[in-house]
């Protein structure tokens, strides 16, 4: 993939980015599938991004996140994908969360926010 033809696609369903105590074990709730589950453990917190129809109510959480991400997978010596997606959306004032793998990069935004998102990308990404 060069870095002038970035395509995104939307991952179906809504999300919930979840913060529970960084002792806790992994909920069994978010042992399940769904097109996106991230769970990353530091010495301040446990967080969990999940299809938030498993987050069960009583858990802190950010509800109604939109999520995308870079088709394909991305080499790790392309310098820049990242920046320049959260720099669009930064211009156009909307908040963002980034979360890498292995493969490839998620940026999630609110529901709302979608749209003008996706317009917002339109300079440097192309959606599918």
């Amino acid at each position: 993939m060069s870095q002038e033809t970035i395509k995104l696609e939307w991952i179906p369903g809504r999300f919930a980015v979840c913060r529970l105590d960084p002792s806790e074990a992994i909920p069994t709730w978010a042992q399940g599938g769904g097109p996106l589950l991230s769970i990353t453990r530091s010495e301040n917190e446990l967080s969990i991004v999940a299809d938030q129809e498993l987050v069960p109510v009583e858990i802190k959480s950010e509800r109604n996140w939109a999520a995308m991400r870079v088709q394909g997978k991305l080499d790790f010596a392309l310098i820049g994908i990242l920046a320049k997606l959260t720099s669009a959306l930064a211009e156009a004032k909307i908040s963002c969360l980034a979360i890498s793998t292995f493969d490839t990069d998620y940026i999630l935004v609110k529901e709302d926010k979608a749209q003008a998102a996706e317009e917002a990308l339109g300079n440097v990404a192309r959606f599918i």
